[in-house]
């Protein structure tokens, strides 16, 4: 009956005009940068972060979420017309996407992966609300040491799936862990990293930083190396799936959603990794393994299913632990913390009304997506025959209004500029700027929780070994670092993301 209740109060939160319109608004937006390829949901949330600090809490993050889940489905539209993924999650897709367009069968293959999307993205927020209670009634027992093994334990993650070098996105999350340590400390008051610089006292500015190293970098190599496109058709017909369809469609859709389901709550990168897993499933137990390439529905149906269910349970490790999963959630928590929230398993407890209507906005959104994006299809096409160099200055100007708006601060345009042109020699130098970002907003969480334990054992560090829940996380931690290290899942691992690219 608590569930019941529970969601009862999340779809009365959720329904209200006012959210309604926001969740409106961030799936339409989502699915905008989902179709246009090289500006992305990080970039895009990370843009519109200045924005939210006028709204009330449950309203910003319902659009945020909204933008995230939205994306996944604008992706496999361009992946399917111009055999260009808007997300990287919708890589996959276009293999056998594009393919069933050239065949005519485009209007067939954008129903699938919206409907296999839906199903998924249903099933998904159905598991985040009956795992939310019971994750945060253990999470509640948590101490200092606890929390700080297991920020350790999303930190190692997400260096495990991150992209390129392991030991370059060691030094990321290093990077990202000092840029966290900038301002005053909290325990002498004495300044800390700041150079002298009166704006520095209290931290960097976290919008400056998210909106320069995933937005204005993100600019910057999308001008690089700006591509023409094309699109298969100017009209799309056929849009309803034939019974062979769905019949094909049914197996890989629900194999699709587990994998994603299970994945998804994974640091890193759930949602790529799953897209990926489920295409490598299906053509294996097919028993039509020579259709894949060549416009197999179960190679749509299952990755779009799968990226979607991985979209939707990342967020509960976000929303039982306020550990991040991706790079997404990690604004997810700064959202939440500029708008005086803490992270963590006290949201579900101490503000019940934005935990369980943000859970109940995510089907909301899932419906208005599939409702929403067939009908708006060729409008999407009309979109991307628009030039990017048309489109970046309007985004920059976005993004210096949006970031002055904060604190009125001419000084955080500067330091949007210099963090936009590290971001983009960091990508320049095949180094991901993702792990910096986890490691910058879970910096000074991971500080403060690693010296109250301290404190509390009088200055004993082997308090994280002897206590038993610190002891176990602390021991996957070293468990998966010990399993990324070795060869055969390196190779393995570098093959993955190399077949992403």
């Amino acid at each position: 009956m608590d569930l019941i209740s529970n969601l009862a109060l999340g779809f009365s939160t959720a329904a209200s005009p006012a959210n309604l319109a926001f969740c409106l608004i961030g799936v339409l937006l989502g699915t905008l940068i989902g179709v246009l390829p090289g500006i992305g949901a990080t970039a895009t949330i990370a843009m519109l972060l200045p924005i939210t600090f006028q709204l009330e809490p449950v309203s910003s993050l319902i659009m945020l979420a909204g933008i995230y889940y939205g994306a996944q489905y604008g992706g496999s539209t361009t992946a399917i017309l111009i055999n260009m993924p808007g997300e990287s999650s919708s890589a996959v897709t276009a293999i056998d996407g594009y393919q069933m367009a050239r065949k005519g069968r485009a209007g067939a293959a954008l129903s699938i992966a919206a409907l296999g999307s839906f199903f998924a993205g249903t099933v998904s927020t159905f598991l985040v609300a009956i795992f939310a209670i019971p994750l945060t009634g253990i999470a509640l027992k948590f101490g200092a040491a606890e929390y700080f093994s297991l920020m350790v334990v999303g930190l190692v993650s997400s260096i495990a799936l991150a992209h390129g070098s392991i030991v370059k996105a060691l030094a990321m999350v290093a990077l990202g862990l000092l840029l966290g340590l900038v301002g005053t400390d909290i325990y002498t008051g004495t300044p800390r990293f700041t150079l002298g610089i009166r704006e520095y006292a209290d931290g960097l500015n976290f919008v400056a930083v998210a909106v320069g190293v995933f937005g204005i970098a993100e600019i910057l190599r999308n001008l690089e190396g700006e591509k023409s496109r094309t699109v298969l058709m100017a009209k799309v017909s056929e849009l309803w799936p034939t019974k062979d369809d769905f019949k094909r469609m049914v197996g890989p859709v629900l194999r699709g959603t587990t994998i994603g389901s299970a994945l998804g709550i994974l640091p890193g990168g759930g949602a790529i990794l799953a897209a990926f897993a489920s295409y490598t499933v299906e053509k294996r137990i097919s028993d039509r393994p020579e259709e894949f390439g060549q416009g197999a529905i179960a190679g749509v149906a299952g990755p779009e299913s799968a990226n979607n269910a991985g979209a939707q349970t990342s967020f509960i490790p976000l929303l039982t632990l306020g550990i991040p999963a991706n790079p997404v959630m990690a604004l997810m928590v700064g959202a939440m913390i500029i708008q005086g929230i803490v992270p963590g398993p006290n949201v579900a407890v101490e503000q019940p009304t934005l935990f369980w209507g943000i859970i109940a906005s995510m089907w909301i959104g899932n419906l208005m997506l599939v409702v929403l994006n067939l009908p708006l299809i060729g409008l999407w096409v009309k979109l991307l025959t628009v030039p990017y160099y048309v489109l970046f200055p309007i985004i920059m100007a976005f993004c210096s209004i949006g970031v002055y708006s904060v604190n009125s601060n001419v000084f955080d345009l500067y330091a949007v500029a210099f963090f936009g042109l590290g971001g983009y020699l960091l990508v320049k130098m095949r180094c991901e700027p993702a792990p910096l970002l986890l490691g910058f907003v879970l910096g000074p969480l991971l500080e403060e929780n690693l010296r109250r334990a301290m404190i509390l054992s009088r200055g004993d560090p082997t308090t994280f070994v002897t206590r038993p829940i610190s002891a176990i996380l602390l021991a996957i931690a070293v468990a998966v670092l010990v399993v990324v290290f070795l060869p055969s899942v390196k190779a393995k691992r570098e093959q993955v993301f190399q077949e992403e690219d």
